[in-house]
């Protein structure tokens, strides 16, 4: 074995006489396995409120949609026309409306989505979240309706009860409002904000609301690329023509998505100072170890050892103390990552709160999702860091004067 690595791997593993070397070298492996661990904690589960938006409310959410100033009449030939643009995968219609869901004395603003179930299994994922029972009924045109989890509680519906919805008259805000009564047959779980105010019913259904039967607010775009929504849209609207006009996702969610990014980043950041400090604590314990083996140094110069072998026998130190600690970390980085949602649930039920309410965050609870480049970044970062703090202490000991070490032995 190179004696370097050798003697290097001997000062690692050895108990120490002095009990300050072993606390220091203890506390720097502790120091880099916990911000190596917590570091990758977040970043996972920054990368699970990117794929939950992706996924849960982009699939539900449309990521474009298209309008025109007077409604859609022959919304089959738009149909057409849109899904002959480049990067539209499907089009489908639907009735956008704004009111108020009422039963007993509670009353809760809504969003509410007229759909064909047909249509709509083309552009998004409503099916995965509503069985075919239930999308079937939809698609019977009756006045049924599916609410959000959220909303249907406060509310206080259970499944058959009947509702009201209140939905100003678009044509003369001075005019009654229209109002029909509607049957709940299924409550829409999805953890996110969308359990809040949305409603979905047939597109017949909400029709009858719009006092415009024959039209339809727009239609509902799925793209081939997420983040080229803007850009795909604009062209389909500029390929339409004169009365259309369009947003995506980027208008709607582009700011949380954005919010998302930036607090990945700025954490990251954070947490990467924290690697670094605790990486350089390496240093303080180099540099002790190099006082107290001032004498073994003086021994191995006399022997014939050179000034790069010695570098090379304390680098091998710092950087074994490096790996231990890095591999500690990720372990515990990717346990963390694998049981914060039921942490995060445990506490909640012991100490009752909620940390996440879909009226104010967009999920309801604490995803997470490990990625290897996240593991491979940080674990280069850390090893990195701690081969850098292994220099100057290597350095150090290169520097010892045999004479000037052995003279008190």
């Amino acid at each position: 074995m190179n004696l370097p690595l050798f003697i290097g791997l001997r000062y690692t593993g050895a108990k120490q006489h002095n009990q300050l070397l072993s606390f220091l070298s203890g506390i720097s492996i502790f120091g880099l396995a916990l911000g190596v661990g917590l570091l990758i904690a977040v970043l996972s589960v920054m990368n699970g409120f990117d794929k939950e938006l992706r996924e849960k409310i982009l699939a539900l959410m449309p990521q474009g949609i298209i309008y025109h100033r007077e409604g859609i009449s022959d919304w089959q030939a738009v149909q057409r026309r849109i899904e002959q643009q480049a990067g539209v995968v499907a089009a489908a219609p639907f009735i956008e409306l704004n009111g108020l869901a009422s039963h007993g004395t509670a009353a809760q603003p809504v969003v509410v989505y007229g759909l064909l179930p047909a249509q709509e299994r083309r552009v998004s994922k409503l099916s995965e979240y509503l069985n075919d029972e239930v999308l079937n009924k939809l698609d019977e045109g009756g006045n049924n309706v599916v609410l959000g989890r959220a909303l249907a509680e406060k509310l206080e519906l259970q499944i058959g009860d009947q509702l009201m919805l209140v939905v100003p008259n678009p044509d003369d805000a001075k005019a009654a409002p229209k109002l029909e009564y509607f049957t709940l047959i299924a409550v829409l779980t999805t953890k996110t904000e969308l359990d809040q105010s949305i409603a979905v019913t047939s597109l017949y259904a909400a029709a009858k609301l719009t006092g415009h039967p024959q039209l339809v607010s727009g239609m509902r775009l799925k793209l081939q690329d997420l983040f080229a929504a803007r850009s795909t849209v604009w062209s389909t609207v500029m390929a339409l023509g004169q009365g259309y006009y369009g947003n995506s996702w980027m208008t709607t969610h582009g700011n949380l998505y954005s919010a998302i990014q930036m607090s990945k980043n700025l954490v990251g950041l954070l947490m990467s100072l924290i690697v670094a400090i605790a990486a350089f604590n390496v240093v303080s314990t180099l540099v002790m170890v190099v006082v107290e083996k001032q004498g073994d140094i003086a021994i191995l110069r006399t022997l014939g050892l050179s000034t790069g072998k010695i570098m090379q026998l304390f680098m091998v130190q710092g950087v074994a103390i490096g790996v231990l600690g890095t591999g500690l970390g990720l372990a515990l980085g990717v346990f963390l990552s694998l049981v914060v949602e039921s942490l995060v649930r445990w506490i909640e039920t012991l100490f009752d709160v909620q940390f996440l309410k879909s009226d104010v965050y967009p999920l309801t609870y604490i995803p997470s999702e490990i990625l290897w480049s996240d593991l491979l970044h940080v674990a280069g970062t850390a090893l990195l860091m701690s081969f850098l703090a292994t220099l100057y202490p290597a350095w150090r000991a290169s520097r010892v004067q045999p004479a000037d070490a052995l003279r008190y032995e």
